[in-house]
């Protein structure tokens, strides 16, 4: 049988966006597993505040972005992109403050969710998205333990944030060449979390803290952000929202290697569920390519 070449440049290009969806799931869980040490000292707002602010200043020094590459609305769309990624990341730190991890990742997984399901067509809108709803579920748990109103009300803020962020990524992508877009969007969301939650903060903060920091902000969110917009430069957002269903079991592999938390029988069914759904919304997700107008 004869593949048309269109079939497989449609199948390259999803799997390359797959390869890059999964690179940052993975650099995120790490960053969030080698901040444990910097929490203790700063704290959950300290840290993502730390993040933020030098993924911020390393992506403009780095890319400097030319307003050539933005139109009045893109760069208004980056702007609105940086507060929704600072909102995000601030408001699930919130979150897990507060409530158990589990409980705060299955309910912030209802942005992406949400997505998948709004932007999907036929029978895959609800198959996938429902399939990985059923494994995060397993995976998290968050039955197990007590809830705090609060808790779950910040979690659900990051989860609207969070569905509002693949959305704007997604157009930011298309409309700025290259990552000028990201490299704006970062900058705002420096600056957003320094306005928030900097003044709390700050006094906390040593040279060594800084330092750390660095490295920190390149693993999470320098790298997975940009493999995030490259990515949805190549899947529908209802593919990349059944996508970010593996995260959770990426955190549990992470957690095994890194902190020695082994799953129970009910995360390793979690884990096939996730996945499963993961490469079913692969399958029919690639995007027809994108044609960036700078004009």
């Amino acid at each position: 049988m004869v593949v048309p070449f269109n079939a497989v440049m449609a199948m390259n290009q999803a799997r390359t966006g797959v390869l890059m969806a999964s690179g940052s799931m993975l650099c995120v869980q790490a960053g969030l597993a080698l901040s444990l040490g910097l929490i203790d000292h700063i704290g959950v707002e300290g840290a993502a505040w730390l993040r933020l602010t030098w993924a911020g200043v390393l992506l403009l020094i780095i890319v400097r972005p030319r307003r050539s590459a933005f139109t009045r609305t893109t760069f208004l769309t980056c702007v609105v992109l940086g507060v929704v990624t600072a909102a995000v990341t601030l408001l699930f730190m919130a979150a897990i403050a507060r409530i158990p991890l589990g409980t705060a990742s299955a309910l912030e997984f209802l942005g992406p969710l949400g997505v998948a399901v709004a932007q999907g067509r036929g029978r895959s809108r609800v198959v996938w998205p429902g399939l990985a709803a059923a494994g995060v579920l397993l995976l998290t748990q968050p039955w197990a333990a007590a809830v705090d109103l609060v808790g779950v009300a910040y979690a659900l803020g990051a989860a609207a944030c969070w569905g509002s962020y693949i959305l704007l990524t997604q157009r930011v992508g298309d409309g700025v060449e290259g990552v000028n877009g990201l490299a704006v969007s970062m900058g705002v969301a420096a600056v957003f979390s320094t306005v928030v939650v900097g003044p709390a903060v700050i006094p906390r903060v040593t040279p060594e803290i800084l330092l750390i920091g660095i490295g920190l902000a390149t693993l999470l969110p320098v790298v997975p952000f940009t493999l995030e917009l490259m990515a949805l430069r190549r899947l529908t957002t209802a593919a990349f929202g059944t996508l970010m269903s593996i995260e959770p079991a990426f955190a549990m592999a992470i957690g095994f290697l890194v902190l020695s938390q082994a799953p129970g029988v009910a995360g390793v069914v979690g884990i096939v569920l996730v996945v499963t759904a993961g490469i079913g919304a692969a399958r029919s997700g690639s995007r027809a390519p994108v044609l960036v107008d700078v004009t």
